[in-house]
């Protein structure tokens, strides 16, 4: 073999050799970015920023399950950036992610706040976006899921509470044909008929209101509101029914109050109260409705000396359709949606309702609405009475009016 056949075999070694040397140091680098990457808790570019961003609840945890980046909305869960997710269902469905390397979206009850807060319905969302990152979005569905429970009780409630009354009148109709030659009970069964209509015509109203006011976004004739017009008329609408039960209805309190809203909307709350009032005293006792203003908010009371509210049912007779005393509500025609009406219309300008109540003692619920200036062509209803020092003693002697006026 000559010098040149072994330069070239010396060549064609030197970059066999060569190429294995490089090719070793390549699968090296590659095997050291890999397991550099698997192994790394480097969050990608723009990943925080987009969290920070974000109004849902979002976080990236590695795969000792330690929150490395977490948005505002993470906090109330307990989710906050260094500290470890607390709840094992997050845990386990970072594991699940983990393992299949694939999105996993869970519906999970976790709760928002320290213990002992009530748990929320939330839907996670978990996506890998590294070996030890996973990314978690958190959409609480709570308050949509409790709409639609409400959307569909009330379908079914409403259904039910429309077969009695359809039903009593068919019946009613039928009896009225079969008695068509017996005029003392075609009376009775009319007088019957028209009962069950009057109780279908006042369960549809009250339908028809509450659905108003859950939908309306705005008060359609929003405008200054005087209390004492509010409280006389509730008060003389349910007149006829005060004197029925035997019961007196007192009004007092504070005169000379505004609110701003729909005056027959408020109405209508306060003729509610006072109607459940009347409803639930026993014949000879009273009924007050008491007005006054603590703290720019005017707060109307709706006391009543009946059988009370037992502390089980207070959180729930503001449902639609419940009844705390089933067997009463029968007999007085109730329909369960009365208080329903009074939380919605409250909460429309504004307000809120409170209850009080002990059993055998008596209930009293009070509105509380923010307060207004009186208008300025409205005379201050105190104004005699910060005077009656000044007047003469014939003055004085004149008598006065129900509001405390001369006359």
């Amino acid at each position: 073999m000559d010098t040149t056949q072994l330069a070239l075999l010396a060549l064609l070694a030197g970059v066999v050799i060569g190429g294995s040397v490089a090719a070793v140091i390549v699968i090296a680098l590659r095997a050291r970015d890999r397991a550099r990457v698997e192994t790394s808790l480097a969050i990608p570019d723009g990943v925080r920023e987009v969290l920070h961003g974000m109004d849902e609840a979002a976080v990236v945890a590695d795969a000792s399950f330690t929150v490395l980046a977490a948005s505002a909305a993470a906090a109330p869960f307990q989710l906050s950036e260094g500290r470890a997710m607390p709840d094992e269902q997050l845990r386990a469905l970072v594991r699940t992610v983990r393992a299949g390397t694939t999105s996993e979206t869970a519906t999970l009850r976790l709760h928002r706040g320290a213990p002992p807060a009530e748990p929320r319905l939330v839907v996670v969302r978990a996506t890998p976006i590294s070996p030890r990152l996973t990314l978690l979005v958190i959409r609480d569905i709570t308050e949509r899921e409790r709409v639609e429970q409400m959307r569909r009780d009330f379908v079914a409630n409403t259904s039910h509470e429309l077969k009695t009354p359809v039903g009593a009148v068919t019946l009613l109709a039928e009896a009225i044909e079969s008695a068509a030659d017996d005029p003392p009970q075609v009376r009775i069964f009319a007088s019957r008929l028209t009962a069950e209509a009057n109780r279908l015509a006042l369960l549809t109203s009250r339908i028809l209101n509450l659905s108003r006011l859950q939908s309306a976004d705005e008060l359609t004739e929003e405008r200054d509101v005087s209390i004492d017009e509010v409280v006389a008329a509730a008060v003389d609408t349910h007149a006829i029914q005060a004197g029925s039960a035997g019961v007196d209805v007192v009004r007092g309190g504070t005169r000379g109050l505004w609110v701003r809203g729909d005056a027959q909307v408020l109405s209508e709350a306060v003729g509610n109260l006072v109607a459940n009032a009347i409803a639930y005293s026993p014949q000879g006792s009273s009924v007050g409705v008491g007005v006054k203003s603590v703290d720019g908010v005017v707060e109307i009371a709706v006391t009543d000396r009946g059988i009370g509210i037992a502390e089980g049912d207070q959180d729930r007779v503001f449902e639609r359709f419940y009844r705390a005393d089933p067997a009463r509500a029968r007999r007085t025609g109730g329909s369960g949606l009365g208080l329903s009406i009074v939380k919605h219309a409250v909460q429309r300008h504004g307000g809120e309702v409170r209850l009080w109540s002990r059993p055998g003692r008596g209930s009293t619920f009070t509105i509380r609405l923010p307060e207004i200036a009186p208008p300025a062509d409205q005379a201050d209803p105190q104004r005699g009475r910060r005077k009656s020092k000044k007047r003469s003693r014939a003055e004085a002697s004149r008598p006065l009016s129900t509001n405390g006026e001369p006359v």
